[in-house]
């Protein structure tokens, strides 16, 4: 995956169906994770990081309507960052105004003075949905292939070992290594596609 990922023109289109509980639940599946991460890394409580994802997901199911898909302007997730940055920023601001004191100033401090183009949180954001997004398609393909197919791919794809290695271990030739590789690999960007243009 490239860092040009885009999310799919057709799942935004299809959310703005809010019956359409198919393509709800793969908008929550692919970007609740991502949400409550970045919530996380911001600073936030598990509950408070749960409550961000909530306003996030209340924020597009409002917006989504008017949602025009045009990515010349820029991309969904770039949008949908801006969103989660801007609901943790008022989550931060409602804490500091609370007269216990929670230390969280140089949290809020840093969301504020940080750009939005090339920041630490900004690359966060896209490499955490790069990892979000490969789980997502591996958990629905796995089951496709036999066990040692999939060990063969994931070995050598996300582990970075050598064919020769892996071949030893499952008992494989190198060259049926490099083919099971190959198919796993290709079910995987196709399921991506599904949801995302890569």
């Amino acid at each position: 995956m490239t860092e040009a990922t885009t999310t799919r023109a057709s799942l935004l289109i299809r959310l703005r169906d809010t019956r359409d509980a198919d393509a709800w639940s793969q908008f929550v599946e692919l970007y609740s994770p991502l949400i409550f991460g970045f919530a996380r890394r911001c600073g936030m409580q598990d509950s408070d990081a749960a409550d961000i994802v909530q306003d996030v997901m209340r924020e597009v199911t409002h917006s989504i309507g008017k949602f025009e898909y045009n990515p010349q302007v820029g991309k969904f997730r770039s949008w949908l960052y801006k969103v989660a940055k801007r609901s943790i920023y008022r989550a931060h601001a409602k804490r500091l105004k609370q007269p216990v004191a929670t230390g969280d100033s140089v949290t809020l401090r840093r969301l504020l003075d940080e750009e939005d183009t090339h920041d630490e949180n900004q690359q966060f954001w896209d490499r955490e949905y790069r990892c979000n997004l490969l789980q997502w398609a591996s958990e629905r393909i796995q089951g496709q292939f036999q066990a040692a197919t999939w060990q063969a791919f994931w070995r050598t794809s996300v582990e970075q070992r050598s064919a020769q290695e892996v071949a030893q271990e499952l008992g494989m030739t190198v060259g049926a290594v490099y083919v099971a590789k190959s198919r796993v690999t290709k079910r995987l960007a196709e399921k991506i596609k599904e949801v995302d243009d890569s």
